[in-house]
């Protein structure tokens, strides 16, 4: 039962991740940005959508994967949960210390846009790092599942002979 839960934890969160980038990048494509005001609310809005979707359904996902291969022996010895484990905590770090940065900082750029601090093209600058960074965690997303639902068959571990060819003569 507990693994059944997990795995309905797993895949709402892989959901809301996957929803949240894609709500963050239609914000970014269709949302004006024409004047600072414009540009602040935009802000505004990314930043909600990191704050309650996109980061709390990245932990979700991450917390039940985790805790799958944790209940879940058989979980330990297959290579596509480590590889979607490791690629999990990239994009946490990814999402956490360089989206929501990002974001953080572009906001704090329209603030001093409106003020004529700062000119456009820095803004724009910053975007194009921030969608570098949104589609590496798309393709990390992307490569999470596809691994969840493939599952392929790494080098066996270390413990356990292949019986597929026969021992090497000596």
């Amino acid at each position: 039962m507990l693994r059944k839960a997990l795995k309905c934890l797993h895949t709402l969160g892989a959901c809301g991740l996957i929803g949240g980038l894609g709500c963050y990048m239609i914000l970014l494509v269709f949302a004006p940005q024409d004047t600072p005001a414009a540009y602040a609310d935009l802000r505004a809005s990314i930043a909600l959508v990191s704050d309650y979707v996109l980061i709390p359904s990245l932990a979700v996902a991450l917390v039940s994967g985790l805790l799958s291969m944790a209940f879940h022996m058989p979980f330990m010895d297959k290579g596509w949960a480590w590889a979607k484990a490791v690629m999990g905590i990239l994009m946490f770090k990814g999402v956490l210390t360089v989206v929501g940065a990002k974001a953080d900082h572009a906001a704090a750029l329209a603030r001093k846009m409106e003020t004529g601090e700062v000119q456009r093209a820095t803004i724009d600058a910053a975007m194009r790092h921030e969608w570098w960074t949104l589609w590496i965690v798309v393709a990390l997303s992307v490569a999470n599942v596809v691994l969840g639902v493939w599952r392929p068959k790494f080098a066996a571990s270390p413990g356990r002979a292949s019986t597929s060819e026969p021992p090497e003569p000596v």
